[in-house]
């Protein structure tokens, strides 16, 4: 779900010259396509992310910045989430797992807290190691994102296992 996100392009001018973005929607990668027609190596195609068109093992990193957010947008209760929205984390996780390299890293971006989110990212089924650190600039006034990195490959601690 890269949308209309500069982040392609920024990861682009910092030399990751081989960049593929995908989204949902036709007329936002069509946009995307044009905007940054200069850069070769970005490619944008559209795709859902519960089912991903990648061989297994494509990629060394996969990134999201708020993407997964988008299956639980309708929850009311983010301690209680509905059997739907967890479904639809696995199918999506299952296929980021399933795309990613050996040894691959996976990348997630978002404003959900450790205790809604590593339930979802800890399960021994994707096969990686979790990790995360709150970010923000420790404005009082600032919302705080949170960066969680798996790796493909490496054990998951027990105690993270959901």
């Amino acid at each position: 779900g890269c949308g209309n996100s500069a982040l392609s392009h920024d990861l682009y001018e910092l030399g990751y010259t081989d960049v593929t973005s995908i989204d949902f929607s036709p007329a936002c990668i069509a946009a995307m396509r044009a905007r940054y027609a200069r850069c070769p190596g970005l490619r944008w195609a559209v795709m859902d992310i519960r089912a991903l068109a990648f061989p297994n093992a494509s990629f060394d990193v996969v990134l999201e910045k708020g993407t997964l957010d988008v299956l639980m947008v309708e929850e009311t209760d983010p301690w209680h989430v509905s059997p739907q929205a967890a479904a639809a984390m696995r199918r999506v996780l299952a296929e980021v797992s399933r795309v990613l390299c050996p040894g691959g890293c996976f990348i997630s971006i978002t404003f959900a807290q450790p205790h809604f989110r590593k339930p979802h990212y800890a399960q021994e089924a994707f096969g990686w190691s979790l990790r995360h650190a709150a970010c923000g600039d420790g404005d009082a006034g600032a919302f705080h994102y949170f960066l969680y990195v798996m790796r493909k490959g490496q054990p998951l601690d027990p105690r993270a296992v959901a």
